[in-house]
């Protein structure tokens, strides 16, 4: 025989009880069981609501109860047929006719103890139970209704009754064998030797249903509930987590303390005794194989879940006059023990200065009280220090037989979380090796859940969490690239690049499980309207591990977010160069949050698309070289435009052609004045390690002064044409002296320059073509012979795929 039982959410509806109806018959054709039942889903709440009402001595109970009774009315009509509904009505009104005269008493005396509680909430059981019982009777079985109160036997500690296990055992059996037909019996509930009702703790209709299994010696407990057994994690804040198919007793135990709710201790400890394995499944996908909870561990990974408490505060008790002192610990926790307050974790160095314990929060200012209360002479004397709370704090512990003798675990654990930016305040681990636990901050919580299921139960590759504002031609090329790599990366680079949010400058999207790349749009007027701080806060509400936002844009507002972004432990990549070079102390404080952080900010993008300069530039400067000046064509559109140019192409012509391939900026004048090289040189001269400003660079400008101040795009290039003949006339004259104009850029003795200078056939400029960049460094080793760069420096692909290359550089480093 088995035991079988299902909780309110399966029979919270007509359409669920149809569906756990179901699941009955077709077990009834191959198995002998017997059922358990909670309370409809959602009444056990209500019960308690109507009671907190009524102690109140507001009448607005009524309503409420009013509503219970119709919606328990409104189930039997619909589960029973006309002719067989009159037993089930009339039970379902005498019930509520009791409930009203107990609310009302309540009502009157304002009032409602543990005794009365634990009465009025057996109604909800007693009543589903019974209703489930005639419909089953309707669809033609032999079903026999059984008031758990007649055989499970407690002690009077109402509101978590301890089962008098041996006269339970005596009474179950005793009625099994007298009463043929198919038990469906009411969870939650017993009763004292006096016939008093009573309840037998949380999650107390699983317990009932254990405690058949045990008393029957069934060979198995089924607990059917609305997920597919126990996940790997808390699968709303770690989007990843998944079924864990086989479980051992010790291990579904350590789970459930620290918030694993779908199993509780107490439900397992019967089983246990006599050996029942357990089965989790899932009424709404009875296919599934749900979770396996036995004495055997099964075959698995190191670990076999993560699970977490919030809402803890850590008590802090110090002081050196503890060193040595015997008898402080019993003091600390039998005070606490005392007060009732229940102790979650514990730590405690060897040399004996401080213990740390963690509580549930609402505990936090009595226990610090108390403790302080106990040692109030120590405190006075200075043997000990006052008791420090850290409030807001989260337990996190990593589960597994597999850990013990297993070295490693402590290990990826500490690293993972590390990698990730969260402190650990405390740390606990018994000898058995079941169970790592770590105190952390609660605004961390999501993110080391989700870095712990990564680093154990995903290690095969690293997951990236990208957040991308931009979706112009960079960033569409950008996608493209990803979703073609993608595949590649995670099967030869381990890699897994998943978009969760876009934003253009009027929509945003987001995807908590990340975007289909091959078919993803950008946002539009279907989405959400653009909100840099919305983004942001959405971006940190999804709270992954290994983020990074994404800035594909030349945006000013975007770049001023930065320092939040960092500050939040989110990575940056970006070919956006405004934050790098605008005030030299933005920069600075940039560069140090991430460091301070421990997040990249990689921006090679920011001088010459997908070139790799910055990255040599800092690796020269790392590794202790000196640089003594730099040369740079840094502007592909700007080389683009002279190289044509030589064509014979009129100025203006050669200008649009550059807009047009996407090799200048939106507006064309933030190449041609200069800026945006002078934006590049002075990055550049800031990664040497010179404090420059934007002021210190001295910038020739290619925009004509009648047109700087044209009203738009197409009013510039309109004036643009009348000075063709200008520089039609600065190409000849360099050519006449066997010269070649390049717009370029130096940095020597702390001096930046941007120009147009015609250089010989002698210098490594002179062969530059098309929308190539080059860069020369001098430096102590590169002396005599410059280090040279070169390569395209201009184009959506060329700059996104420097992107791409950078966020797969991030992604290596967090592994």
């Amino acid at each position: 025989m088995k035991i079988i039982k299902f909780g309110g959410s399966s029979i919270s509806s007509i359409e669920n009880i149809e569906k756990v109806f179901s699941i009955i018959e077709e077990k009834a054709e191959k198995e002998d069981f017997a059922l358990v039942f909670s309370a409809f889903g959602g009444v056990t709440e209500q019960l308690l609501q109507c009671a907190s009402i009524a102690q109140q001595s507001e009448e607005s109970y009524n309503a409420i109860l009013q509503e219970l009774e119709k919606r328990h009315m409104a189930i039997v009509k619909k589960l029973v047929p006309v002719q067989q509904q009159s037993t089930a009505l009339t039970f379902v009104k005498v019930r509520f006719n009791e409930l009203g005269d107990l609310f009302h008493g309540i009502y009157l005396i304002k009032e409602c103890s543990d005794r009365t509680m634990d009465y009025v909430l057996s109604f909800g059981e007693r009543l589903a139970t019974f209703i489930l019982t005639a419909g089953l009777r309707a669809r033609g079985k032999e079903a026999v209704y059984l008031d758990a109160r007649d055989v499970v036997k407690t002690d009077d500690r109402f509101g978590h009754a301890r089962v008098d296990f041996k006269t339970t055992d005596a009474l179950i059996n005793d009625y099994f064998a007298s009463h043929p037909g198919l038990k469906v019996i009411t969870g939650f509930i017993g009763s004292t030797s006096k016939g008093e009702t009573t309840t037998v703790g949380r999650s107390g209709s699983d317990y009932t249903a254990a405690i058949f299994a045990s008393a029957l010696d069934a060979e198995g407990l089924e607990i059917w509930t609305d997920v597919s057994g126990v996940m790997t994690a808390d699968p709303k804040l770690v989007y990843a987590a998944f079924t864990i198919p086989h479980l051992s007793y010790s291990e579904a135990m350590e789970l459930s303390h620290f918030g694993a709710k779908v199993v509780f201790p107490a439900t397992m400890q019967p089983a246990m005794k006599k050996d029942i394995p357990i089965v989790i499944k899932n009424t709404f996908a009875p296919d599934e194989e749900g979770t396996l909870i036995s004495n055997d561990s099964g075959n698995g990974k190191m670990i076999k879940g993560i699970s977490s408490m919030g809402n803890i505060s850590l008590l802090n008790i110090q002081g050196a006059g503890l060193v040595e002192v015997i008898g402080v610990s019993r003091r600390v926790f039998g005070a606490l023990a005392d007060a009732e307050i229940n102790v979650i974790l514990i730590s405690q160095a060897s040399s004996e200065h401080s213990i740390c314990v963690a509580i549930q929060s609402k505990d936090g200012a009595k226990a610090k009280a108390i403790i302080e209360q106990e040692f109030y002479y120590e405190i006075k004397n200075g043997d000990m220090d006052e008791v420090v709370i850290f409030p807001e704090m989260a337990v996190i512990a990593v589960v597994g037989e597999n850990m013990q003798h297993n070295p490693g675990a402590s290990g990826r654990m500490f690293q993972a979380l590390g990698r990730n930016n969260v402190n650990v305040t405390a740390i606990a681990q018994g000898s058995s090796e079941l169970n790592i636990s770590a105190v952390i901050s609660q605004s961390d919580l999501q993110k080391a859940l989700n870095a712990l299921h990564e680093a154990f139960f995903l290690s095969d590759y690293k997951v990236l969490h990208v957040f991308l504002v931009g979706v112009g031609l960079i960033g569409k090329a950008l996608i493209k690239m990803i979703a073609s790599q993608q595949k590649k990366l995670q099967e030869e680079n381990m890699l897994d690049i998943q978009i969760h949010g876009m934003a253009n400058s009027r929509y945003m999207k987001f995807h908590e499980d990340g975007f289909d790349l091959n078919t993803v749009a950008p946002p539009d007027e279907n989405d959400i309207p653009m909100d840099m701080d919305k983004f942001i806060d959405t971006m940190s509400g999804m709270n992954f591990s290994n983020s990074v936002l994404v800035d594909c844009t030349a945006s000013q507002d975007v770049s001023d977010v930065y320092e939040r972004i960092l500050d939040a432990k989110v990575g940056i990549v970006t070919p956006n160069k405004k934050a790098n070079s605008g005030p030299l102390d933005t920069y600075k404080k940039l560069k140090k949050l991430a460091g301070q952080r421990g997040v990249r900010f990689f921006y090679e993008t920011n001088v010459a698309a997908g070139l790799p300069v910055i990255n040599t530039l800092q690796d020269l400067v790392l590794s202790g070289d000196h640089i003594h000046s730099i040369e740079a064509v840094l502007s592909g559109s700007m080389n683009y435009i002279f190289s044509e140019l030589e064509k014979g192409i009129p100025f203006s012509e050669v200008v649009a052609q550059a807009k047009e391939k996407g090799y200048t900026e939106p507006d064309p004048r933030d190449d041609l004045s200069g800026m945006d090289v002078a934006r590049k040189i002075l990055i550049l001269g800031r990664d040497a390690g010179q404090d420059l400003h934007f002021e210190d660079v001295e910038v020739q400008s290619m925009v004509p002064e009648d047109c700087q101040d044209a009203s738009s795009v197409e009013e510039f290039m309109e004036k643009l044409k009348a000075h063709d003949g200008h520089f039609q006339k600065l190409l000849e004259e360099a050519n006449n002296e066997g010269k070649k104009l390049r717009f370029m850029a130096t940095l020597e003795n702390g001096k930046a320059k941007v120009g147009l200078n015609a250089l010989d056939s002698e210098h490594p400029f002179y062969t530059l073509k098309g929308s190539d960049n080059m860069i020369l460094f001098t430096t102590e080793r590169y002396n005599d012979y410059p280090m040279i760069v070169r390569g395209p420096g201009a184009g959506a692909d060329v700059t996104a795929a420097g992107v791409f290359a950078d966020i797969i550089r991030l992604g290596n480093y967090s592994r």
